[in-house]
C-alpha cells in the first residue's frame, strides 16, 4: 500500500531513494533526499517537469537555510526570523546544493514547511529535500493525498515510494517566493504571506517582477485544469458568461467564493479538479480583489487561464 500515516516509513523511503508525497501547510509536494542526484532526477521523471525548472528546498529549522545557500543575504535573514514555518520561500545563493535541484541555476529557493508531519519526517531525516507539488507539471496543485494518488499514483513505485497523508493542507495555494538575490527585492510568487507583509517587514517596498521565469509559478501557464478557465471581474458578468455557455451547449460551472478569501484559497484546487471530474468543458472563475490573499489568488487563476502550450507530435 503506497499510502502511509506512518513518518518512519516516509523517512526510510527517502533514505532509500525513493519519493514521498509530502503534506505541508500549502499544497503536497513530491520530495527526495536533495543529496541523492538519482533521487532528485525521479521528481523531474515523475512530474514531467523540464530539467531547468528549479525545484524548492525544504527544510527541518532555520539553520537549514544556512545550509543551502553560499551566503544568506540581509533580507533572507529578516524574512525568515519573521515568518518561518511557514508559507513563504526566499531566493538565496545557491551553496552546496545540486546543481540539478536547482535547475543548473545559482540561485535556489528555500522554505521551513509548517506542517506536523513535514516536521517530523524533515527531523529525523536530517537533510533538505527537494519538493515540487506533487502533480504532472503545469497541472493543478494537490491539496489531499487523494489527490495526489489520482493524479501520480500509477507513476510512483509501490515498492518505494509513500504518498504520506497528512489531511487537507491548511492553506491551500503555494508558498510566497521572495527573490533575496536582488535589491530591493522582488516578489516572484504570491502567496498566503502577502506583499504588504513583506514589505513591513523589510521596512522597504518591493519591487516589480523582472526577467526570465526563475522559480515555480512564473511561466504564463500553470495550475491548469482540463477544462479551459474564463476569467471574470465580477459576480455579474461571470453570471451572463456562464449563461451564454449554456445557450451553446456547453458544460460550464461558476468558481466564486470572493465573500471569504481564505475559503477560496482552501478550496480553490479542490475545486478546479471536482470540476473536471464532473467533465466541465468551461470554469468561469470570478477573480477575487486584489488584497492581501486575494493576489495569489488572482495569480493562480490567471496562470490557469493562461496560453497552453501545443502539444508536440
Amino acid at each position: 500500500m503506497i499510502a502511509s500515516t506512518d513518518v518512519a516509513r516516509a523517512v526510510e523511503a527517502l533514505r532509500g531513494g525513493g519519493l514521498v508525497a509530502l503534506p505541508t501547510e500549502t499544497v503536497y509536494g513530491l520530495a527526495a533526499d536533495a543529496t541523492q542526484p538519482a533521487a532528485v532526477e525521479r521528481i523531474f521523471e515523475v512530474k514531467g517537469r523540464p530539467t531547468h525548472h528549479p525545484l524548492i528546498v525544504h527544510v527541518g529549522d532555520i539553520g537549514g537555510l544556512a545550509a543551502c545557500a553560499s551566503t544568506v543575504p540581509d533580507t533572507a535573514a529578516r524574512l525568515v526570523a519573521e515568518f518561518w514555518p511557514g508559507p513563504l520561500t526566499v531566493i538565496v545563493p545557491r551553496g552546496d546544493i545540486d546543481p540539478l535541484v536547482a535547475g543548473g541555476h545559482d540561485t535556489i529557493g528555500v522554505r521551513m514547511p509548517a506542517h506536523p508531519l513535514a516536521t517530523a519526517v524533515l527531523d529525523r531525516l536530517g537533510r533538505p529535500v527537494a519538493a515540487p507539488s506533487a502533480n504532472r507539471f503545469g497541472a493543478v496543485s494537490p491539496t489531499t493525498a487523494r489527490h495526489v494518488l489520482d493524479e501520480l499514483g500509477s507513476l510512483l513505485d509501490t515498492e518505494r515510494d509513500v504518498v504520506l497523508d497528512g489531511g487537507p493542507c491548511r492553506v491551500g495555494i503555494e508558498s510566497t517566493i521572495v527573490d533575496c538575490t536582488v535589491d530591493p527585492p522582488q516578489i516572484l510568487r504570491a502567496g498566503a504571506v502577502t506583499a504588504d507583509q513583506i514589505d513591513t517587514a523589510l521596512d522597504v517596498t518591493h519591487d516589480p517582477v523582472s526577467g526570465a521565469a526563475r522559480a515555480s509559478g512564473m511561466l504564463p501557464s500553470h495550475y491548469a485544469p482540463e477544462a479551459t478557465v474564463e476569467l471574470a471581474l465580477d459576480r455579474a458578468s461571470a453570471d451572463a458568461a456562464v449563461r451564454a455557455a449554456q445557450r451553446v451547449g456547453h458544460r460550464v460551472a461558476l468558481l466564486d467564493r470572493s465573500d471569504d478569501l481564505d475559503a477560496y484559497a482552501h478550496e480553490l484546487y479542490s475545486d478546479l479538479r471536482r470540476f473536471d471530474r464532473d467533465g466541465c468543458e468551461l470554469i468561469v472563475a470570478v477573480v477575487p480583489a486584489q488584497t492581501g490573499i486575494g493576489a495569489a489568488i488572482g495569480d493562480r487563476l490567471r496562470k490557469a487561464a493562461g496560453p497552453r502550450p501545443r502539444p508536440t507530435a
